[in-house]
């Protein structure tokens, strides 16, 4: 299987190199195969579909993420802290993750949160279920409005100046399971039962993550707007909402501006990201008071993404709820039920209902029309 895989990813670097600017008005088909021979929709193909997918992704949206031997890692455990240290040319990087615990001995499943321990979402939400909570600090890797080559994560791989910061964040989720993963028992995290969430950039950020680690298990991705859930090609086609030619460019590739007034000519699209994440759990949520969220566009991208797992059999496993009347990044009361749901289920395998597919205020919305196969 792996040397099927390799052989499939050189074939996927070939056609990449060789693909031409032309218009795709509709969503791209996300069963297509790069090279032009056909689809699949055979569940046995999806991994060759991911891995082509996200090669796209480098090329065409967040540059080439760095190879990070586990051997470079050093981890261990400092009180409730996971301490982590990447060793590369000659220099290092340390990121400091405070680990909040529930009452007991674990091993405990856990959620790693984007700058704090459970992201934007209620913390009594994680700790009344017991499930850990793990701080991700990005800024160790690159900030919020990364300034090129001068970053922590530059010091390690120079030659990766070029990279958006969507590339970067998740390769510091990846080394930070990775550091779970060296440390063992010692850090007291069930990872078979581990999630990911944040709000916003950092919405992004999850999606981003969760789409490229498999060892993720639930993204809950809150108001991710544009450059996360979000469809480039449907932005385009509402108000002002973030666009790829509005969009902050030190969390992308600087190439990527050539689509910004020909989107239709890039290759891929978000509900290609949102795809990603399946055959394992999603939750995007949205907020209608934020224009700029664009979540009409997120609506039709999860709609799009969500027949992916419905090809599969497995469709309640990606929902989606968007609706106002909270502030950003606030979780409402209306919304907790729907979390709960997919905490219960996927990190501590209870029954729950998490067929959720509510977005009221674009249930008129022609979401087909976007469709590769109408």
């Amino acid at each position: 299987m792996k040397r099927h895989i390799f052989l499939a990813l050189l074939l996927t670097l070939a056609a990449l190199s060789q693909i031409q600017a032309q218009s795709i008005s509709h969503l791209p088909d996300p069963f297509a195969w790069t090279d032009g021979s056909g689809r699949s929709t055979d569940f046995a193909d999806w991994e060759r579909h991911r891995s082509e997918t996200k090669q796209k992704f480098y090329k065409y949206e967040i540059g080439e993420m760095p190879t990070t031997p586990k051997d470079s890692i050093e981890a261990w455990m400092d009180a409730d802290t996971l301490r982590v240290r990447i060793h590369a040319n000659g220099n290092s990087l340390d990121m400091a993750a405070t680990i909040v615990y529930p009452e007991g001995n674990g091993p405990f499943p856990a959620m790693i949160g984007i700058g704090m321990p459970s992201g934007s979402l209620p913390p009594d939400m994680l700790k009344e279920r017991g499930i850990a909570q793990i701080a991700f600090p990005f800024y160790k890797v690159v900030s919020h409005t990364q300034k090129r080559g001068q970053e922590p994560l530059n010091r390690l791989y120079p030659e990766h100046e070029y990279i958006g910061a969507y590339c970067a964040w998740p390769w510091g989720v990846s080394r930070l399971i990775d550091a779970m993963e060296i440390v063992g028992e010692k850090a007291r995290i069930d990872l078979k039962h581990l999630g990911i969430t944040g709000c916003s950039f950092a919405g992004k950020m999850a999606l981003f993550s969760g789409a490229f680690d498999e060892r993720i298990a639930l993204t809950i991705a809150q108001e991710p707007g544009g450059g996360g859930a979000a469809a480039w090609r449907v932005s385009e086609t509402l108000g002002n909402v973030e666009t790829l030619g509005r969009t902050n460019y030190s969390w992308f590739i600087e190439d990527m501006r050539r689509f910004s007034n020909c989107v239709d000519s890039l290759p891929i699209d978000h509900h290609q990201l949102v795809a990603l994440v399946c055959p394992r759990a999603l939750l995007v949520l949205g907020n209608t008071d934020y224009e700029w969220l664009a979540d009409e566009s997120s609506y039709v991208s999860c709609q799009a993404a969500r027949t992916v797992w419905e090809t599969f059999g497995i469709a309640d496993r990606m929902g989606f709820s968007i609706e106002g009347g909270h502030g950003h990044c606030q979780l409402p009361d209306s919304q907790r039920p729907e979390v709960g749901a997919f905490l219960d289920r996927f990190l501590l395998d209870k029954q729950a209902d998490t067929n959720i597919t509510r977005a009221e205020m674009f249930k008129s919305v022609d979401w087909k029309k976007w469709m590769w196969t109408k």
